[in-house]
């Protein structure tokens, strides 16, 4: 060897590059689960970062999130003692699985088989057993922390939902089995007709108990289920039930320069605003002079809900950015907080964050580094009409007109009594002159 590397220096720097090749995972179309790329992560990093739990690898070794791996073992213990299986068969069945469960990852997972396996067992238990947990208290232990500290569990439901936490669903499908998951009759009617209960079913429950929306509703689980395309991962599926009820977008090429005026330059422009009627987020429509906007509702897990949301569509390069592009033209719409003061008070933003300063921040940062085109763009008609209604010569006299003379009763009782006054003078000086002939 030593006489190898003295004839080519470079031996042990080929063996090195070697090395590292055989450690890549296999480039493959099953990639879900992704690191959110530096432009967003960069804006507002803690809303990609778990707080309390870690699932799956990529954030396993982190020290802050430690503390509850002893929590899941409990679940793990709880999980085995319902079923007549042994652990080795959950292990089984996850090795036999490996090279697919690694292929989900967008980077290569630089841990040991047991280790990995070890990682995807204990996270995938932990995960099913909260939801069910949550949703049948009826098997809930009296020392568990994660429901007896309502912060701590809003907190992890919140994990739950991260782009980088996320485990692959099928693993989640195929370790669930109802069945040693005895439920009384107390609970039997949270069926709601349903025949077999399924982690889809868990999970869409949890979301409606949580109150989980950013606006809109959730489309009914149905449409899913039905899908043909085969649901990824938790983020993944609130995404499918948010864009559900969206009639596909007509590819049309955007503006180069993608532009939306503000709320404030809008109204300036005599453009009114309504309450969209359709429950459906996305469903943002202009006409007659009239922008309807459906109704959002901001609490303190908006941001980090539509952030992963968003991060997930950027990541995968979907040509139906629906999240994307929402975010941002909303990002456009609220450039400042007095476009934020004027939804709120037409009832379209519900803002429980607190000031309008903190909403309009939130909002317009949110739009930073998403990319909404270069093909397709939902928003784009929708654009190209207010931004044409804005330039109109026409359109801002008459604005102008109506919010200098017509802004209150009384205003628009003097000008009309000016302009009979205005008329009455003109008679009463074509009479004068008419008399004088």
């Amino acid at each position: 060897m030593e006489g190898r590397i003295k004839e080519n220096p470079y031996i042990l720097l080929e063996a090195s590059l070697m090395k590292e090749l055989d450690r890549l995972s296999p480039m493959t179309d099953s990639r879900c689960i992704h690191r959110v790329p530096p432009r967003l992560r960069l804006v507002r990093e803690k809303a990609y970062a778990p707080r309390i739990v870690s699932i799956g690898p990529l954030h396993h070794e982190e020290k802050a999130l430690k503390t509850m791996e002893e929590h899941k073992m409990r679940y793990l213990q709880y999980f085995l003692g319902r079923t007549n299986l042994s652990l080795m068969h959950y292990i089984e069945k996850i090795k036999n699985q490996e090279a697919e469960l690694r292929s989900c990852y967008s980077e290569t997972i630089e841990l040991q088989s047991d280790e990995f396996i070890k990682i995807i067992l204990v996270d995938a238990i932990f995960v099913i057993e909260y939801l069910f947990r949550y949703w049948y208290p009826e098997i809930l232990h009296e020392n568990d922390c994660m429901f007896g500290e309502p912060k701590m569990s809003s907190v992890v439901w919140l994990d739950l939902l991260m782009l980088e936490n996320q485990l692959p669903f099928f693993i989640l499908e195929d370790l669930f089995d109802p069945d040693i998951f005895p439920v009384s009759s107390e609970y039997s009617n949270r069926i709601d007709g349903v025949e077999r209960i399924s982690i889809m079913f868990l999970f869409h429950k949890f979301l409606a108990e949580r109150g989980i929306y950013i606006g809109g509703k959730v489309a009914k689980l149905e449409t899913i289920s039905c899908s043909e395309v085969k649901v990824q991962h938790f983020v993944d599926l609130l995404r499918r039930l948010y864009i559900a009820p969206i009639l596909k977008a007509e590819a049309t090429r955007r503006p180069i320069a993608f532009n939306a005026p503000s709320i404030e330059e809008l109204q300036r422009a005599g453009i009114q605003f309504k309450v969209g009627s359709n429950n459906n987020l996305f469903d943002i429509r202009f006409e007659d002079g009239i922008l309807e906007i459906p109704k959002l509702e901001v609490v303190d897990s908006t941001e980090v809900i539509l952030r992963n949301l968003v991060a997930f569509e950027q990541c995968v390069g979907t040509d139906d950015t629906y999240l994307s592009d929402y975010v941002s033209i909303m990002s456009k719409f609220l450039d400042a907080p007095k476009d934020v003061a004027l939804l709120v008070e037409y009832g379209i933003v519900e803002n429980w964050l607190g000031g309008n300063n903190e909403l309009s921040t939130m909002i317009k940062y949110m739009g930073t580094g998403v990319d909404v085109g270069p093909e397709k763009f939902y928003y784009d008609t929708l654009c190209e009409d207010l931004n044409k209604y804005c330039s109109s010569t026409w359109n801002r006299r008459m604005a102008n007109l109506r919010q200098n003379y017509f802004n209150t009763p009384w205003a628009t009782i003097s000008f009309i009594a000016a302009v009979l006054l205005l008329i009455l003078t003109a008679i009463q000086t074509i009479c004068s002159i008419i008399s004088l002939l």
